[in-house]
């Protein structure tokens, strides 16, 4: 990706978003929008990005089935940001933003993280295409039909005690599924899987919006996974506009509008100025 795209304001972003009155707004969020949460980013810049220290067999289903021990130690340190973490202004200006939008035609959120800040925000109108930190599911297959296994079952991360194996990892001490007894298993969609892998990840309402939204605005992504392909394939082949918050102003393609600027830095702005218009025009 080495495309710049037209610059633009967050004045001129809230601007093209007032004039959806009657239509559909997706936002799809990645890892930029939870940084200034301390939560660290998997392809960026920043010092503690995940891509630069982590080896991306470990995180996959293979991997996990041949060395549940070095995984579930390599899963607890890498996701241990993530559970004190606290919404930002990005967070919280995203919750604004649907409410507002919400009062005039469809809004739907769909989030790369796997961490629960736009659920401590607020945020209703939620997919988490990559699944959540705060859920564990048994790693049996779909056939065996696990009560908390794929394609439907999970079970809060809270409910088990992972104090043994933090105390002394061993197979012996790995969480097991309190219904069939085989290992649990972080529910997340690892490297190796696909969208569709559980119901949790919506994968279908997920390609109903693309296939149908009138605008889509990123956050805080760098278009490197499938979900941020499938919009803008769909919004490029039905000629949907495509904007873009991003620091750097990097777009994959040139006709994005892309606001450069930190999520959280220009998502109040917007959803200040979108607050504005709504109070003018009733």
């Amino acid at each position: 990706m080495s495309d710049v795209g037209h610059e633009a304001s967050p004045d001129d972003l809230a601007e093209a978003l007032a004039r959806l009155d009657g239509r559909s707004l997706v936002v799809v969020t990645g890892a930029g929008v939870s940084l200034a949460s301390g939560v660290p980013t998997f392809r960026g810049d920043d010092p503690d990005a995940v891509w630069h220290h982590s080896i991306l067999e470990l995180g996959t289903y293979r991997f996990f089935r041949e060395d549940p021990v070095t995984n579930w130690r390599w899963s607890l340190e890498r996701f241990a940001s993530l559970h004190h973490a606290r919404p930002n202004p990005a967070h919280r200006a995203l919750v604004e933003l649907e409410r507002i939008q919400q009062e005039r035609g469809d809004f739907l959120l769909v989030t790369q993280n796997i961490d629960t800040l736009h659920e401590q925000a607020g945020s209703l109108a939620l997919v988490k295409v990559h699944g959540s930190v705060d859920r564990l599911r048994c790693a049996s297959e779909p056939d065996e039909g696990c009560l908390y296994g794929a394609p439907a079952g999970s079970l809060p991360r809270a409910e088990i005690d992972l104090e043994p194996f933090v105390a002394a990892p061993s197979l012996d001490t790995v969480p097991r599924c309190p219904a069939c007894g085989d290992l649990l298993r972080q529910h997340v969609l690892w490297f190796d899987e696909y969208y569709a892998a559980h119901d949790d990840f919506q994968w279908q309402r997920t390609r109903d919006a693309a296939d149908t939204v009138d605008f889509v605005l990123f956050v805080g992504t760098s278009f490197a996974v499938g979900v941020t392909e499938v919009f803008l394939q769909s919004a490029l082949w039905r000629g949907v506009p495509v904007w873009s918050i991003d620091p750097a102003g990097l777009a994959p393609y040139p006709g994005m509008h892309v606001v450069p600027a930190r999520a959280e830095e220009a998502l109040p702005e917007i959803a200040a100025a979108l607050g504005r218009e709504r109070a003018r025009s009733q």
